[in-house]
């Protein structure tokens, strides 16, 4: 074997080739057992999230954590946030209007969670406006916070400017505070179906406010939906204002949401399937009057001779059939009309008319 120092590069590459397909055929099993390796219990258990210090068997992280994420990642609806864009400003001027109080809206963000998670992490107390969609024949939630509602209450009812809204915990809402927030979720629900007017006509009609989330159930658990939330500020009072919209409630519109900018075409050229509509109506086309069709062998037609006569099984009283190539169009009557020979149209053939 030659000396390594003397080896050039090449020859070194070529050993080291040699010996690892030497390596490899006599020792195939071995080096295959070398590089492989099978997980124990213990690591099974920690990935699965059913034990271990990473899972703790509480299902938070492994594969339990993946299944049971509330983080869900859905497709992005551009207009969506135009429109919720478009609410703020119109709820801005609304709430001034109803509250003859400085207020200011503002969004802080829109996420999608799944419907069961956003129920079970409402914080109480609160008051649940649950609303239909009449034209998209679904539903929606408004959630209003304590917060927001002691301030409504105390803006609405005459409360001092620079004092904070009292709050009294551990009692139910009264008749006032209910009808108040009532009044409060009309403003907004008028401001939202007057958001989406420019992409569809849709009416939000309040149906029922509840403070408990058991009873505002309006999806299943495991249903996505569309979260906004909202900060309503009256100068040193105010709450949030919480929007959930699911997914089956947006999916009549769906396509519409989806466009980039209002009246996007999505690839479609207008002027251009005009300009071809246009030009189709100008084609000339050559159709054909059959008065009769018939069935024969290759060798009469080969047999056909100048002179050579066969009979039509048709009289001057048969119907016409009118083709455009081979598309069926009309059924009529051979006549005159002055020097020439005409066919009178009498209906349309269906397309799945025999012939």
């Amino acid at each position: 074997m030659a000396d390594p120092k003397n080896m050039t590069d090449e020859e070194k590459m070529a050993a080291e080739w040699a010996s690892m397909e030497s390596g490899g055929d006599a020792g195939g099993a071995g080096a295959g057992d070398a590089t492989a390796r099978v997980l124990n219990q213990d690591e099974i258990d920690s990935l699965l999230g059913f034990d271990g210090a990473s899972g703790g068997g509480d299902g938070t992280s492994g594969m339990q954590a993946i299944i049971n994420s509330a983080l869900v990642s859905y497709e992005r609806l551009p207009m969506l946030e135009i429109v919720f864009d478009r609410l703020v400003r119109m709820l801005t001027t609304s709430l001034r209007n109803f509250t003859s109080d400085n207020v200011e809206v503002s969004l802080d963000v829109i996420t999608s969670t799944r419907f069961g998670d956003y129920v079970n992490s409402i914080p109480l107390p609160a008051m649940l406006a649950v609303f239909k969609a009449e034209q998209w024949d679904n539903f929606g939630l408004l959630t209003v916070d304590s917060a927001l509602i002691y301030s409504i209450v105390d803006v609405l009812l005459g409360g001092r400017r620079g004092t904070a809204a009292m709050r009294i915990e551990g009692r139910p809402y009264t008749t006032i505070e209910r009808n108040l927030v009532e009044r409060l979720v009309a403003v907004v629900l008028g401001d939202l179906s007057a958001s989406f007017d420019p992409i569809s006509k849709v009416n939000f009609r309040f149906e029922r406010l509840e403070t408990n989330p058991r009873f505002a159930t309006i999806a299943r658990p495991a249903n996505a939906a569309i979260i906004a939330k909202l900060r309503i500020d009256m100068e040193d009072r105010g709450g949030r204002l919480e929007l959930l919209l699911p997914y089956a409630t947006l999916e009549p519109v769906r396509e519409m949401l989806l466009q980039q900018f209002m009246g996007e075409k999505f690839g479609r050229d207008s002027i251009w399937e005009g300009h071809l509509a246009t030009e189709l109506w100008a084609t000339d086309v050559d159709i054909h009057a059959v008065v009769d069709e018939q069935v024969m062998t290759l060798q009469d037609v080969l047999d056909f001779r100048v002179g050579t006569r066969f009979m039509l099984n048709a009289t001057p009283e048969s119907e016409i059939m009118v083709l455009c190539g081979p598309e069926r169009l009309f059924r009529g009557r051979m006549g005159r009309r002055g020097q020439n020979v005409a066919v009178m149209i009498e209906r349309k053939i269906n397309k799945y008319e025999e012939g």
